[in-house]
């Protein structure tokens, strides 16, 4: 198997147009033609992780939190994040992140976390745009209808009318077209300088804003009038409300907040969570309306309580955030920042095992959370 295979199962799920933009998202270290028979998954790439690695003889690491965020100078044996590179490229280990692709993505970590909270009605906080690269525009002509085949192959050769797992995708619409050639044009139908009306396609195809200068001098190639019509539509997004930023889950039967904070606990498989009532509240509070962001949700929290969530779970905010939270009377719930996120590591693995059925996928012994309490 190679690593491109490793990068189509995720672009199947979690694609990484649906990442946040300021991420840093994708085949970050190696080759699509490198290796991924072994895969082994981490959501913090350390040296400990990447040794891991090197001794079971593993081609590509799934690294949740990139490794390669800021911009690296150089890359020597000088810092951490510059071994773990030079070291993976040194043994021919491929490194992908799929990180807050993973977030976003329906079935992703924070779907996850609703499952061990309770059933009800799910929605993102902030729905993503969903507007695929693919389908950024939409172009426009008017042609012959016996020119319409030859177009539809031409555009699409250069990247048209792809919808998901579609190709080819157009529509035509026929009507009547008016037109008088000054003097000195060769028109395809009729003579310069009379009125002509002819029966013709109106024909459509999506195509992305990278394509478009392309895909408009194919028209220009293949078209056969002089001066074919042209149009280009902006297309505008298309919100689903199962993707996006954070969750908001109204549970189907109210939790006392204690019950809340151990199905938590029980779920993400840790010994303990922090709780800040909010003003007026203490652990019998019955709440029903929940908002959620795995890893370092403090953005999202205010998002959360506009939304009219009693209760917001993240894995780490700060002292004043949270102060101010529950002074708008809403409850905050702190689990770490890792262990919201590493307990998902096994759903991961069951879902890649499907979509790639000859790797041998596992999760790193080595990547466990920094802290130790005492």
């Amino acid at each position: 198997m190679k690593t491109q295979e490793l990068l189509l199962a995720f672009e199947s799920f979690a694609p990484c147009y649906l990442a946040n933009d300021w991420d840093n998202v994708g085949l970050l270290v190696g080759s699509t033609d490198w290796p991924a028979d072994s895969i082994l998954l981490t959501i913090d790439l350390t040296e400990a992780v990447l040794q891991e690695a090197i001794d079971t003889k593993i081609d590509a690491i799934v690294s949740y939190h990139p490794p390669i965020f800021e911009a690296l100078q150089s890359v020597t044996n000088r810092t951490f994040k510059e071994r773990v590179v030079l070291d993976a490229i040194a043994n021919n280990i491929a490194i992908y992140s799929p990180h807050t692709a993973l977030d976003v993505a329906k079935g992703g970590v924070n779907d996850w976390i609703i499952e061990g909270i309770g059933d009800g009605d799910v929605r993102a906080l902030r729905p993503f745009g969903n507007l695929p690269p693919n389908e950024e525009c939409k172009l426009v002509t008017v042609c012959p209808e016996d020119c319409v085949e030859e177009l539809r192959l031409a555009l699409s050769s250069v990247g048209c009318g792809r919808i998901g797992e579609y190709e080819q995708c157009s529509f035509t619409t026929v009507g009547t077209g008016t037109f008088i050639g000054k003097e000195g044009t060769s028109p395809t139908h009729g003579v310069a300088g009379e009125m002509q009306r002819v029966t013709e396609c109106k024909f459509e195809m999506v195509v992305s804003h990278s394509s478009l200068s392309l895909a408009i001098q194919t028209i220009r190639q293949f078209h056969p009038y002089e001066e074919p019509a042209l149009e280009v539509y902006d297309l505008k997004e298309r919100p689903r409300r199962e993707m996006g930023v954070g969750r908001r889950v109204l549970l189907d039967q109210p939790l006392q907040l204690d019950e809340l904070a151990r199905k938590l606990k029980k779920h993400l498989g840790i010994g303990y969570v922090r709780v800040a009532p909010a003003a007026g509240k203490n652990d019998r509070a019955l709440v029903q309306t929940i908002g959620l962001c795995a890893g370092a949700g403090g953005s999202v929290c205010e998002l959360a309580i506009d939304d009219g969530c009693e209760v917001f779970i993240t894995g780490e905010m700060t002292h004043h955030d949270v102060v101010a939270a529950a002074a708008r009377g809403c409850t905050v719930i702190l689990t770490g920042h890792t262990n919201s996120e590493r307990g998902y590591l096994p759903s991961l693995k069951k879902q890649l095992n499907k979509l790639l059925p000859k790797a041998k996928i596992s999760v790193s012994e080595s990547d466990a959370t920094l802290w130790t309490y005492f």
